[in-house]
């Protein structure tokens, strides 16, 4: 027997095997780091965070496979939240949402964002991706509002309160509805230091360096705006009816 060629063989049959291995680990890893935050069944990994008044009325569930918000017809609310029950810094988030042209109520995704239990009966500090599903002011979905309560204000663009200028209207946007092509929107969330950028549809919206503002002393009172949780909102008093799915993050070194 070539007890050399035997063990060649041999060696070669272990290499073709871990080969094999290591191709079947890169394809089950998920791609390029993302990771679900929504398993498309039921809210786990999630919380809501309301007022006492709100607490027995339900306006966040799953239908069809993607997180749904309806309060068409119970206005009668304040901030009511979806919150991740994680929390992140540096990352990158994708989503999909879909919007109605009946609904006339605002949302947004709160990032790096904390909840207070204790502050006018519950309030959420931290920075949002504004989405507004009216027609006439859609475009403003991807600018950046600012919940803490020492700001209270449209932070990018720098404005002095939540009054938007219609004359910041960019030049393109796009917004779907349902009904419209597949009918959802694709919005991309990256948050790198103070660094952030929106993309709504491809269209990057905005490119902000929020030196100075995210790491001011009223966000680091609250440890927001650096460092928290992803949040879903129903704004105060509104009718809103939307969908979000295919939430995913992946965290940046």
């Amino acid at each position: 027997m070539n007890i050399s060629a035997n063990a060649g063989r041999v060696f070669g049959t272990w290499l073709a095997v871990q080969m094999l291995l290591s191709v079947v680990a890169v394809v089950a890893e998920p791609a390029e780091g993302w990771r679900p935050l929504f398993n498309g069944k039921d809210l786990s990994g999630w919380m809501v965070k309301c007022q006492v008044a709100d607490k027995e009325k339900t306006f966040w569930t799953v239908v069809d496979g993607a997180i749904q918000c309806d309060s068409i017809g119970r206005k009668e609310h304040n901030y009511v939240w979806l919150v991740s029950e994680q929390e992140f810094g540096d990352f990158e988030l994708r989503l999909k949402f879909q919007a109605f042209r009946d609904s006339p109520g605002n949302s947004g995704l709160q990032f790096r964002s904390r909840y207070d239990e204790g502050w006018k009966g519950g309030w959420l500090d931290g920075p949002q991706v504004d989405i507004h599903p009216p027609g006439a002011m859609s475009w403003r979905t991807g600018f950046i509002y600012d919940e803490t309560r020492e700001e209270r204000r449209w932070i990018s663009p720098s404005l002095k309160n939540s009054r938007m200028d219609p004359a910041l209207k960019p030049a393109r946007h796009d917004f779907k509805y349902a009904g419209d092509g597949d009918g959802w929107n694709a919005l991309a969330l990256r948050c790198h230091g103070t660094r952030v950028t929106t993309t709504l549809n491809g269209v990057t919206v905005t490119d902000w360096d929020g030196r100075g503002v995210l790491d001011n002393t009223a966000h680091a009172s609250h440890r927001v705006g650096l460092k928290g949780h992803f949040a879903l909102q129903l704004h105060n008093g509104d009718q809103l009816r939307m969908r979000f799915k295919e939430i995913e993050v992946r965290e940046l070194r």
